[in-house]
């Protein structure tokens, strides 16, 4: 976003809204991986609570979602998109209904990027039956988007639009955006942790940003369409992402990272109760956004959530959020907290069938307002054992509130990952292992 600093104007329409109503600039994804991310945006619950604790789990069809909440209280529910959350025994491809998270209307794939590419949008019906739709897939499912919305003006609606982009195309490893976009942004802008790291962005970057524009267009579309039919004044619109991307920088593929580039992601509320709100100053997670959306249009929250509303605090009726706790559970088990100018994780490659661990091993600690980019890991660093011994309570007792058992937390070794970045002879085959 323009907001968070990328020189290149990608997000004119985004940025206008988050100005002009709640911009949530420290806002995290539980759970940088697909499934996990959106199980846990679908029901406000952690990853380990829900169930969806790595790719291919399934969705529990006894937990209040997003859909059941709104569907209970009127409102018709439709779905467009990638849903990632069938398990990993159902086809790449259309999703029965009883796996549907409780969405009336149905027009998605649950890997969408398996059963599509960037010109080609096939999607599946509530009766399971193949879709083709024209045009490029963001504008695709934009458009199918505005035709639900169009036959819904007359009723209140919950949709939930998920675009794959700007999600590599995996089969591929690209990331395909409309033509001519990628060519318009290749090697104008690298940010500093890509600059310093290398990994793949020299070759995906342009893409990348491409995508990234025709989503804010996108954006600005749908905006454009529920004002031409007099609902922009009397519609919440969220606007987000399950994970960021790091560009084989800190692993060797894209995200599974508890740093920035895989956790951070845009955060931005408009509609009735946010508009005027500007920057919200605490940390928010996606877990938030279930009981935000559901208190703002006036919809029961269910209990058990673990997520909390953002509202309280925008009323000033107490304090924002200070932390926000990150999972990890897929090739190896992370966790780790993130405050404001701290960011503490630890690590086990020892993954028991809860997918957690008996015991970690402290991994990093980076002091962000002084390396907002994470290149200096001060894990090994005397000087900040008195917030090493802070940040690793404050992560106990995040595993706490999240229900699972008390681990073990060791003491970091010397080792590659352990070691500052600007103190390594080489640079790709340590950082890449």
């Amino acid at each position: 976003m323009g907001l968070h600093g990328n020189p290149l104007e990608l997000t004119p329409n985004l940025d206008r809204a988050a100005r002009e109503n709640l911009h949530l600039p420290h806002c995290f994804t539980p759970q940088p991986v697909c499934t996990p991310a959106r199980a846990c945006l679908q029901t406000g619950r952690y990853a380990t609570a829900n169930g969806c604790t790595r790719n291919g789990r399934r969705l529990p069809t006894t937990l209040p979602t997003l859909a059941r909440c709104f569907g209970e209280a009127g409102y018709a529910t439709g779905y467009i998109g990638k849903w990632h959350l069938a398990g990993s025994d159902q086809p790449r491809g259309p999703v029965g209904e009883e796996y549907r998270g409780g969405y009336q209307y149905w027009l998605g794939a649950d890997a969408l990027e398996s059963v599509s590419d960037a010109y080609r949008c096939r999607v599946y019906d509530g009766e399971e039956r193949e879709v083709l739709l024209p045009g490029y897939r963001v504008d695709a499912l934009t458009d199918a988007a505005i035709r639900y919305i169009g036959e819904q003006r007359e009723e209140p609606f919950f949709l939930f639009l998920s675009f794959l982009e700007p999600h590599q195309q995996n089969r591929f490893d690209s990331f395909p955006a409309p033509t001519g976009y990628g060519e318009r942004y290749q090697g104008r802008w690298t940010p500093p942790d890509l600059q310093a790291l290398g990994g793949s962005s020299a070759q995906h970057l342009g893409g990348y940003w491409g995508m990234v524009r025709r989503l804010d267009e996108a954006y600005g579309r749908l905006r454009d369409a529920l004002h031409s039919l007099g609902l922009l004044e009397d519609t919440i619109i969220v606007f987000t992402s399950d994970h960021g991307c790091h560009f084989k920088t800190r692993n060797r593929e894209y995200k599974r990272s508890c740093h920035e580039a895989s956790i951070r992601v845009p955060g931005v509320i408009s509609g009735p109760g946010f508009k005027g709100r500007g920057q919200f100053q605490g940390l928010a997670s996606l877990i938030d956004l279930m009981p935000t959306v559901l208190e703002a249009a006036g919809v029961p929250v269910p209990p058990g959530l673990d997520g909390r509303s953002l509202l309280p605090a925008l009323r000033g009726e107490r304090a924002p959020a200070d932390s926000v706790y990150i999972q990890i559970t897929e090739r190896g088990v992370g966790r780790s907290v993130r405050t404001r100018r701290w960011k503490y994780g630890v690590w086990s490659d020892e993954q028991k069938e809860d997918d957690q661990a008996a015991s970690y091993q402290e991994r990093f600690l980076y002091d962000l307002e002084a390396d907002p980019y994470e290149l200096d890991n001060l894990i090994l660093s005397d000087e900040h054992e008195p917030v090493r011994i802070r940040l690793r309570a404050l992560l106990h007792a995040k595993m706490r509130e999240a229900g699972e058992p008390g681990a073990e937390l060791t003491p970091a070794v010397e080792s590659a990952e352990a070691r500052p970045l600007h103190r390594r002879k080489v640079y790709d085959d340590e950082v890449n292992q």
